[in-house]
């Protein structure tokens, strides 16, 4: 879309390529523009040689998660979801299957497509002010844009938790679960973000790619079959009556009369 606004900005110096959500006034919502900018940045990491890959955010937020308006207003909504999540889930498995290591720097509250999104690095930084939820079932709708692949990394109660009581995880406690690697003032963030790119690019960085393809791999063999299945699932409730209720009620700052 060549008339679309910058929502990702991209950077390449010394081995690092650098990732920045730009629609930080909006809480970097994921949208189509948005996920095409992000998909073409990580594949343009890949050209680049990159060996690490930074992914941060502009704002008071790393993502508020999907932009509910727009899946409001969308003439054919099954359509919409479909192509938002297979773009976004093709951004999370060209960041899993990528030689690089990606590190996200979260500050703020990643909500919704941006926890997952987050969480998709091999290494996740994050100021003691972050958060993340996985705020789904409120509005009607399962999880998507990996949210699956957290059981692998916090146990499935806790997600179980975290997807259907709609709790918070603080830093801290995303530290103490192991998705965080670091938790840092929010003002020493990227100092440290910094500080770990190159701790990285002084090791070695066919080592590095090994482990984590071995690592992965024996997590999570085939992560893209979890993806279709989010992806089928979003899809089939967006368009029934409790995603459309739950969107509704969201857009109008009401409680939702979701069906019994």
């Amino acid at each position: 879309m060549t008339d679309a606004p910058d929502l990702v900005r991209y950077s390449f110096a010394d081995g690092a390529a650098r990732i920045t959500l730009t629609g930080g006034d909006r809480g970097n919502p994921v949208e189509p523009d948005q996920i095409d900018q992000l998909f073409a940045a990580v594949r343009r990491a890949g050209r680049d040689g990159a060996r690490v890959i930074v992914l941060d955010a502009e704002g008071r937020f790393f993502s508020v998660g999907g932009d509910l308006g727009a899946f409001h207003g969308a003439e054919d909504t099954a359509a919409f979801i479909d192509d938002l999540a297979d773009g976004l889930h093709r951004v999370v498995s060209e960041l899993i299957r990528s030689d690089a290591i990606v590190v996200s720097v979260v500050h703020g509250t990643a909500a919704g497509a941006g926890f997952p999104l987050a969480a998709t690095a091999d290494v996740v930084l994050a100021a003691d002010t972050a958060k993340f939820s996985l705020a789904y079932t409120k509005v009607g709708l399962s999880p998507d844009g990996g949210s699956s692949l957290l059981v692998h990394t916090l146990g499935l109660h806790r997600v179980l938790r975290l997807a259907l009581l709609g709790d918070l995880l603080t830093a801290q406690e995303a530290y103490d679960a192991g998705l965080v690697a670091r938790v840092v003032p929010a003002a020493e963030l990227a100092d440290a973000a910094e500080a770990v790119v190159a701790q990285l690019l002084a090791g070695s960085g066919a080592a590095q790619a090994a482990a984590k393809r071995l690592l992965r791999e024996q997590a999570v063999a085939a992560p893209e079959v979890a993806l279709r299945r989010e992806l089928l699932s979003i899809r089939e409730l967006a368009v029934g009556a409790d995603g459309r209720e739950g969107i509704a009620a969201f857009l109008g700052k009401r409680s939702a009369a979701f069906n019994a």
